[in-house]
């Protein structure tokens, strides 16, 4: 049988060449792709929430860092209500995404990829104006974009095919490889195209829905590059983009009960912060929440121990004590589909320390 790469007839994958800036005829596109981009300055960029346009009376600006009088573009300033329809509106759509056979996402990030390398100086003019690269700089960013497209277009079809496995006497076994559902992407300025599109592109191309929220300092180039993945046929349903302050909208995204990974780079004390978010409250249900283990008890606190024994009592058996073990074997050995954590056993059938599944 055909395999997904065969069909496609994929070349073997290469980086992307850098330009060669020493010559003439390169240096002249440049030039005009800076005074192009700089004709555009001052335009004002929606939101996209749920496939729909978004506009908000108060506005935000991007700046050239080199000259702060010049505003790249405007840009809106939305809300934590306007986060929290964000993540809904992708959480809704991940049924459909998932849906989409691996092949179909695939070409998506290929045509991304070549519009991408179409429109090279004129994105290069942008990050330079926005960021304040250099001409080698801004194209070795824009180069790394493409690789992202093509090099996990590829990854995708090979996670796509049916994964080998040793073989078990008596037993048929399948490895898959699912998508989680609706991701936070939270990307630096410092890269404003490469890693912003790295985590998106991840993220869709494997069937999960994005929400993305672009750096405060870059939020044009990100606008461009969205706009460049729906024209190259990924629905708008499965990429929202919203912009605003972190306090407002980025704490809102990660914070939300149906956000199920935050994709981030950035600093210290953000990436400190989004952490804490994940580890307490009722958000990323993927990930270990509140969870605090005690070696001297050896009891395991869960969000959910309260509802156990209120389902305990319900059926007239009385909790169990905290020193044994917090759920019967039925319960345990399903909670790796219901949970983040899964309790493990001694040979005695004391608990020990859980270990911590992730999506599976």
């Amino acid at each position: 049988m055909a395999t997904a790469e065969q069909k496609l007839h994929l070349t073997e994958f290469t980086n992307e060449p850098f330009i060669d800036f020493s010559k003439p005829e390169n240096r002249k596109r440049m030039e005009d792709a800076l005074k192009k981009v700089k004709s555009e300055f001052g335009r004002e960029y929606p939101m996209w929430l749920g496939g729909q346009k978004v506009t908000t009376p108060s506005k935000r600006n991007s700046t050239n860092p080199s000259r702060p009088a010049e505003v790249i573009g405007i840009f809106q300033n939305a809300t934590a209500d306007m986060a929290k329809q964000a993540v809904e509106a992708a959480n809704k759509y991940f049924d459909t995404w998932k849906k989409v056979p691996a092949q179909e996402r695939v070409k998506s990030l290929f045509r991304a990829a070549q519009m991408v390398r179409e429109r090279k100086f004129e994105l290069n003019a942008l990050v330079c104006y926005e960021v304040g690269k250099t001409w080698v700089e801004a194209d070795a960013d824009i180069a790394e974009t493409i690789d992202f497209c093509e090099f996990y277009g590829r990854e995708m079809l090979r996670l796509a095919e049916p994964q080998k496995l040793t073989p078990m006497r008596g037993e048929r076994n399948y490895l898959v490889y699912i998508p989680l559902g609706v991701g936070v992407v939270v990307p630096p300025w410092n890269f404003p195209c490469a890693i912003m599109a790295g985590l998106v592109v991840a993220s869709l191309v494997t069937g999960n829905t994005v929400v993305l929220k672009p750096a405060s300092d870059s939020p044009t180039i990100a606008a461009k590059f969205i706009d460049i993945l729906y024209e190259a046929g990924v629905p708008k349903e499965a990429v929202n983009f919203i912009t605003g302050s972190g306090g407002a909208v980025g704490d809102t995204l990660v914070t939300h009960a149906k956000t199920r990974y935050v994709g981030f780079t950035g600093s210290k004390e953000v990436g400190l912060r989004i952490s804490e978010f994940g580890s307490s409250g009722p958000c990323w249900r993927w990930v270990a929440r509140t969870r605090l283990w005690s070696m001297r008890k050896r009891t395991l606190i869960r969000p959910w121990k309260e509802r156990w024994r209120r389902r305990l009592a319900i059926k007239g058996r009385s909790a169990r004590p905290a020193r044994e073990p917090l759920f019967p074997r039925r319960f345990t050995t399903r909670s790796c589909k219901n949970s983040s954590t899964a309790q493990k056993r001694s040979p005695s059938g004391r608990a020990t320390i859980p270990a911590t599944t992730w999506g599976r």
